[in-house]
């Protein structure tokens, strides 16, 4: 019979003890050995170390209306200025009564015919107007001795004055209206779990007594998503060097920083820099010129939202109503309302506004350190005090047609993982979880719109 060279179990010996100080006891034996032996003593419960991460909500809170869309971009229209005004080159001049020949330049006189009467909006004079051709006009001033136009200023077009048996105007002014047009965007997000990991337990219970690992993974990955959708339809534009549709073009979108940008007002450098009054007051004025509605929703980050808050404290001494004034039309007129949701409101010149912190704006992975500070959106299907007329400020938009619709497409594929057997993954020892939307948004009437930087 052959001799085994080695045999199982044989190669190392216990050692023999002939006394009893030389025996190991059998709590050392343990202690020695606690990291096999010993069960460790782990807490189930994962730390929330950065309190709720979800930035969403301001697009709903703000009232933005959900409508579906069934084309490659939204097409909406918005009415122009009924009035015209003038930017004339005139070199500056005395206009006397008897009337002076003055260049207004091409682009002005084109505006003008005779009998109009325009007001130079630096000095205030009113002038009436003749043959106007080319780039010259002939103005009489209206006061009883002369009038001043002002080199290179704004003239406005008040109206006109016919003598006798005049002829009608030979020239109308169509009203018109801007065309604007927003293309949907595909936003896209993924998360993928191997078929082992799938089935592995941890010590963290990611919810309803689920140890499972990839599931706090999927839950992560699907509010990540919606973040990222949220944030391309504040933050995205339209890709001009990428043009086109279809799978060889990227037209982008208009977000609503960009919109506001483009053609809204921009706030630059805080509140109560010169005074908060007299900071609002100013931001009144310029929502007075665009025919802003008297309700708005104001979202700031943490810096300016404390400055608010203390001019807000000082209330009788800075001239603005501190605390909740009777006005809340966007919560149903319930003061209540508005606390519950965060929300702390002060009236200044007929105007109300409701603030709110803004998240995103504060999250250092974010936009916390950028130039943006915060947002004023006029309140959805707030009256127009003078006209009635009531509209949305901000309306969401995804595609969506015959009861299909990609706000949210969420789908699984994987190689017979977590019962996944389609082939989307054929080979492949996963499950791929997949996540789409296809959206815009539309920001009806930027010049109502308030945007604040550093």
């Amino acid at each position: 019979m052959a001799d085994f060279t080695k045999e199982a179990g044989v190669g190392s010996s216990p050692s023999i003890k002939t006394t009893p100080d030389n025996y190991t006891a059998l709590d050392d034996f343990l202690l020695a050995s606690n990291d096999a032996i010993n069960k460790p003593d782990v807490r189930e419960l994962l730390i929330k170390t950065y309190g709720d991460q979800g930035i969403t909500g301001f697009l709903t809170l703000t009232g933005a209306v959900k409508n579906a869309g069934a084309a490659d971009q939204v097409e909406y229209f918005e009415e122009q200025r009924r009035h015209t005004r003038i930017t004339s080159g005139a070199t500056g001049s005395t206009i006397p009564a008897t009337g002076k020949a003055v260049v207004l330049g091409s682009t002005a006189v084109s505006q003008l015919q005779d009998y109009d009467v325009i007001l130079d909006v630096t000095s205030g004079d009113r002038f009436l107007v003749k043959s106007p051709s080319g780039n010259t006009a002939t103005l009489y001033a209206l006061n009883t001795t002369s009038g001043v136009i002002t080199k290179d200023a704004d003239q406005a077009l008040i109206g006109n004055m016919y003598p006798q048996g005049a002829n009608q105007p030979t020239k109308f002014r169509d009203p018109g209206v801007e065309r604007r047009q927003n293309p949907f965007m595909i936003v896209k997000e993924r998360f993928q779990v191997t078929g082992s990991q799938a089935t592995n337990i941890g010590y963290i219970n990611t919810g309803n007594g689920d140890y499972r690992w990839f599931m706090y993974g999927e839950q992560e990955a699907r509010k990540r998503f919606l973040d990222k959708r949220e944030m391309m339809m504040l933050f995205a534009g339209q890709v001009n060097g990428l043009a086109g549709t279809g799978s060889t073009g990227l037209a982008g979108s208009e977000g609503y920083f960009t919109a506001v940008e483009s053609r809204g007002n921009v706030w630059a450098g805080g509140l109560g820099a010169t005074g908060f009054a007299s900071d609002i007051d100013e931001i009144i004025a310029q929502l007075d010129k665009q025919g802003a509605p008297a309700e708005y929703a104001m979202y700031v980050n943490r810096e300016l939202d404390l400055q608010i808050d203390d001019k807000l404290a000082a209330g009788i001494s800075s001239a603005v109503t501190a605390g909740l004034p009777g006005q809340f039309g966007a919560f149903n007129n319930s003061p209540d309302m508005a606390v519950q949701l965060g929300f702390k409101s002060f009236t200044r010149g007929g105007y109300t506004f409701h603030k709110h912190d803004w998240k995103l704006l504060n999250d250092p992975t974010l936009l916390a350190g950028s130039k943006f500070t915060g947002a004023m959106v006029p309140m959805t299907k707030v009256a127009d005090p003078r006209t009635g007329a009531k509209s949305y400020a901000l309306e969401m938009n995804y595609k969506s047609t015959n009861g299909y619709d990609r706000e949210l497409n969420h789908w699984v594929t994987g190689g017979a993982v977590l019962g996944y057997t389609n082939n989307g993954d054929e080979g492949k020892d996963v499950a791929t979880f997949h996540y789409r939307s296809e959206c815009n948004l539309v920001t009806r009437a930027a010049n109502q719109h308030v945007i604040f930087t550093s």
